[in-house]
C-alpha cells in the first residue's frame, strides 16, 4: 500500500501521486539516493513549501514517504524493523530541507535513539533544484561529546557514496567497540545492561538509598548495571517524570553507555510508560517489573509459580491497551521472564480469565494450608516464622538452626518459596520453624495480595524473628520497612524477636550501639556457636506462650 504519511492536508490529487510515485523507484544499494529520487524530492518539497523525506532499506526500497511542515517532518513507527546494540536498523532516512540549514539536533536525535543507517538532508537552491547533501550516521565508540558524526557536506553528483560498504563497516566497529566495552567493564556477552533511573522529591539521602537498593535488585536479576541518575525535582512530570529534554539526554546517554534497559525507580503508570517508550527506542521498566521478574525466575514450587503469575497479570492487565517493548519482560513462560503469550497479543479477556483461575487455583492452596495449620494444631507443636528484609540472613539462620541445605546465597530474593523445618530445644521442646518470602520497601501490592495466602501462615505462629542485617547501613529503614508490612498485615500482636545478625562483620562497640539502640540478640547466622542466646530466648518465649 503506498502510504503517504504526515501532513498531506491540502496537498492536490497530482502531488499526492507524484509523491506516491516515488515508491516505485529503487535505490542502488552503493548509492546514499538516486539522482531521480533526489529531484522529486526537492521539485516537490519546494513547490508544497513542506519538507519531505523518506526511509530506504538495504535493498534500495523506499519503505516510507513523509511529508512534514516548513520546519521538519515526523518520522512514522519504525518499530518493526530490527534492532540491537551491535545492529543499526536496516533503514535510512533522506529528507528536504527548504533553505541551506545544516543537519538539525533533531534530525541527529532521531539518529542516534532509532539507530538509523544515515540521516541525510537534502538543502534546496532558491528555484527548487538540489544544492547540497549533509550525512551523518552513528559513532560506533560514542564519545561522551556525541553519539553521531557529521559527514561533510558533498555534491548531489556525488550520491554513489559507497553506501552499503559504510553501513557495514559501521555495524563491524560497533561489534568491536561493544566487546571492547564489556572487556573493560566485565559484563558477558549477551547480558542486559541497564541504565538506572529516580526521579525524586525525597531527601538526597533516601533517594540515593533506594537507588542503591535498585542496583542490587537489578543484580540480583542477571543484569549488569552501567550507570545511574538521579535528579531531584519539586514536582514530578505526570507525563515523563521528567521533562522531555532530559529524557532525551538520557536516551542519548543510554545509546552513549551501550545499554539496552532503562529502568526507574519509581513505579510507572501505563500512560507514562507508553509516553516514556515511545520517546526511547529500547526497553522501559520500572521497580515493580524488574521485582516481579526476580519472582519469576526464583518461583520453583508450584504455589510459589501460580502467586507470581497471578501478580505479573494484575500488573500487566491496566497496561494491556499499550503495545510496545516496555511489556517485553513480561513475556516468555513462568521460571523465566514472565507469564502468558509469547508476543503481547494477549488481551484483556483472556488474561482476566486466567486471573480468575489462578485466583480459585490460590483458593485451594490457602485451603490446603489451614488443613495443614489444622493438624498441626492437633500436634500442639508451636510455629516460629522468621521474617525480615530481604538478604538478611533468613534461610541461612533456617540452615544453622536446624541442620538444612535450604538455598541461601548473597543476593536480593535468593530464595522464594516458604521452608518448614521441625526444630527440638535443648528443654525437649518441639517447634515448627518457617523461612518466609523477604520483605523490601514498597513491595508491589500486587505480589502483597498474590501471596496472602504465604503471609497468612505468620498469622498462626507463635513467636516472629525478625532478622535484621545490622551491617547494611540501610538497616534502620530495612526495620521500618519490615514492621510497617507487618502492621498493615495485622501482625504486630504476636510476640517478635529481634535477631541482629553479621555481628561479624561490625567491631564489638558498633555492635554494642546497635543492641543499645535497636534492641535484640546478635547473631552470626552461618556461626552456630553465637545462636544459644537466641536458642535460649526462644525456648523460653514458647514456654511462656504455653503457660498463658
Amino acid at each position: 500500500m503506498k502510504k503517504i504519511h504526515g501532513n498531506t492536508s491540502g496537498l492536490k490529487s497530482g502531488q499526492i501521486s507524484e509523491l506516491e510515485d516515488i515508491y516505485d523507484r529503487r535505490v542502488s544499494p552503493q548509492y546514499l539516493v538516486s539522482p531521480e529520487i533526489t529531484d522529486a524530492l526537492c521539485r516537490i518539497s519546494h513547490e508544497i513549501r513542506r519538507q519531505i523525506g523518506i526511509l530506504v532499506n538495504r535493498q534500495g526500497k523506499v519503505v516510507s514517504v513523509i511529508v512534514g511542515d516548513h520546519h521538519g517532518i515526523v518520522l512514522p513507527d519504525v518499530s518493526e524493523y530490527r534492532s540491537a546494540t551491535d545492529r543499526l536498523k536496516g533503514i535510512r532516512c533522506i529528507h528536504t530541507h527548504l533553505k541551506a540549514e545544516p543537519i538539525s539536533h533533531d534530525d541527529l536525535t532521531d539518529l542516534s535513539l532509532l539507530r538509523l543507517d544515515m540521516m541525510a538532508v537534502l538543502t534546496l537552491t532558491p528555484d527548487g533544484k538540489p544544492r547540497e547533501v549533509t550525512a551523518a550516521h552513528v559513532l560506533p565508540s560514542a564519545t561522551d561529546a556525541a553519539p553521531y558524526r557529521i559527514l561533510p557536506s558533498f555534491s548531489v553528483n556525488r550520491l554513489d557514496m559507497g553506501c552499503l560498504d559504510l553501513i557495514h563497516a559501521i555495524e563491524s566497529e560497533l561489534g568491536q567497540a561493544i566487546t571492547l566495552r564489556e572487556s573493560r567493564t566485565g559484563s558477558s556477552r549477551g547480558q542486559e545492561k541497564a541504565l538506572l533511573i529516580s526521579v525524586s522529591t525525597e531527601p538526597h539521602k533516601s533517594a540515593m538509598d533506594s537507588l542503591e537498593e535498585l542496583k542490587e535488585l537489578a543484580r540480583s536479576c542477571g543484569i549488569f548495571v552501567v550507570d545511574s541518575v538521579l535528579q531531584h525535582r519539586r514536582q514530578v512530570d505526570p507525563r515523563f517524570l521528567m521533562g522531555s529534554g532530559k529524557l532525551q539526554e538520557i536516551a542519548l546517554l543510554a545509546i552513549q553507555k551501550g545499554v539496552d534497559i532503562i529502568i526507574f525507580d519509581q513505579e510507572l503508570n501505563p500512560s507514562q510508560i507508553r509516553s516514556i517508550a515511545d520517546q526511547i527506542a529500547m526497553k522501559v521498566i520500572d521497580r515493580t517489573q524488574l521485582i516481579l521478574d526476580i519472582f519469576a525466575q526464583r518461583a520453583r514450587s508450584r504455589e510459589g509459580k501460580l502467586q507470581v503469575e497471578l501478580a505479573q497479570l494484575k500488573y500487566l492487565l491496566p497496561r494491556l491497551a499499550t503495545k510496545n517493548t516496555a511489556m517485553s519482560r513480561l513475556t516468555g513462560g513462568i521460571g523465566g521472564r514472565g507469564p502468558g503469550e509469547t508476543k503481547l497479543e494477549i488481551n484483556r479477556r483472556r488474561a482476566r480469565d486466567r486471573i480468575v483461575r489462578l485466583e480459585k487455583a490460590l483458593a485451594e492452596v490457602a485451603q490446603h494450608r489451614s488443613q495443614q495449620k489444622a493438624r498441626r494444631r492437633k500436634q500442639g507443636l508451636p510455629v516460629i516464622s522468621i521474617i525480615g528484609y530481604t538478604n538478611a540472613g533468613k534461610s541461612t539462620l533456617l540452615n544453622t538452626l536446624t541442620q538444612s541445605q535450604v538455598l541461601a546465597e548473597q543476593r536480593l530474593f535468593a530464595t522464594l518459596d516458604p521452608s518448614s523445618r521441625r526444630l527440638r530445644f535443648p528443654r525437649d521442646i518441639d517447634v515448627i520453624i518457617t523461612d518466609t518470602v523477604g520483605f523490601i520497601k514498597n513491595l508491589p501490592q500486587d505480589l502483597q495480595v498474590a501471596f496472602r495466602a504465604t503471609l497468612e501462615e505468620l498469622e498462626s505462629a507463635d513467636l516472629l524473628l525478625h532478622v535484621i542485617d545490622i551491617s547494611n547501613p540501610r538497616c534502620e529503614d530495612q526495620i521500618q520497612s519490615v514492621e510497617t508490612i507487618l502492621e498493615s498485615l495485622a501482625l504486630n500482636q504476636i510476640p517478635c524477636l529481634r535477631v541482629l545478625n553479621k555481628q561479624d562483620a561490625l567491631s564489638r562497640s558498633e555492635v554494642e550501639r546497635c543492641v543499645n539502640y535497636y534492641g535484640g540478640i546478635t547473631v552470626s547466622a552461618n556461626d552456630k556457636t553465637t545462636l544459644l542466646p537466641l536458642i535460649e530466648a526462644m525456648a523460653q518465649t514458647i514456654e511462656q506462650r504455653q503457660k498463658d
